[in-house]
């Protein structure tokens, strides 16, 4: 079994936020991407646990070759992290100046995954923290004619028939169908598991594929965004802190006080 789990490269969200909460976050010269050098890369999440979940399954038994795919430059660190994890192949797809778009995205993966031997099981993560729009799976599924089952907590195979857990607001829902299939999976999955530090030194010796888009056999027009990203800026956010002293019985007349004038009661 051929699993294929779709990995992006993120800006640290916990170091992004801390940059916006000082108001040092500042936007480049194009106006679209953050100038934050100093902020470290990392795989997405979400694409993390999807990681985890194919582990699983062959932690579970299954006989599977996992590959993780990624587009973008400079993919080295994230590939090998994927690799020290257990993936048994890794490849960077190099979009060369291509503007991406979810659109894109999904036509480079899918014509990946087909002229590379197609998969049995695509696993993505629910959405990326850069972006949160989690539109390239669906994309994905509907170009290669797949199943989809999205917000994933749990994945699991009897044979060809696929299980899956979703997390919906109201509550788990289970799932069954025939492979091939895309499966999102969410954090309810769990945390996923570290590399050891054997597994980081076997890593460091796998050497990425490197394809490029343009021997993908993709047109023009596939290769052409539908959405332009024309400007991304930081919000002024401002807010005023008054804190109430005095008795409790004091400070509680305060508050209530203060949120009938405001009409908030």
């Amino acid at each position: 079994m051929r699993i294929v789990v779709c990995v992006k490269e993120v800006l640290d969200p916990s170091a992004v936020n801390n940059y916006a909460l000082a108001g040092k976050l500042k936007m480049a010269a194009d106006g679209k991407t953050p100038d934050v050098a100093a902020v470290p890369r990392l795989i997405n999440g979400f694409d993390e646990q999807a990681m985890e979940a194919a582990l699983r399954l062959r932690d579970a038994g299954v006989d599977c070759k996992i590959v993780a795919v990624s587009i973008g430059a400079d993919l080295k660190d994230l590939l090998k992290h994927c690799a020290a994890l257990g993936a048994d192949e890794i490849v960077a797809i190099d979009p060369a100046g291509v503007e991406l778009d979810g659109q894109v995205i999904a036509n480079i993966l899918s014509a990946w995954i087909k002229s590379s031997g197609g998969a049995d099981l695509v696993l993505c993560g629910r959405q990326a923290s850069d972006d949160d729009q989690g539109v390239v799976p669906i994309l994905i599924g509907e170009k290669l004619g797949m199943a989809i089952a999205p917000l994933a907590r749990d994945v699991a195979l009897n044979g060809s028939t696929l299980k899956v857990t979703r997390a919906t607001p109201d509550g788990d829902e289970v799932v069954e169908g025939v492979l091939p299939a895309v499966v999102t999976v969410s954090n309810e999955i769990g945390v996923p598991r570290f590399p050891s530090a054997k597994s980081k030194m076997a890593a460091r010796k796998m050497v990425p594929v490197e394809i490029s888009a343009a021997s993908l056999g993709l047109s023009a027009d596939e290769l052409k965004p539908g959405v332009v990203l024309m400007r991304q800026f930081v919000p002024e956010v401002q807010g005023n802190c008054e804190f109430l002293t005095g008795a409790p019985a004091d400070v509680a007349r305060q508050l209530l006080e203060k949120l009938r004038a405001d009409r908030v009661i």
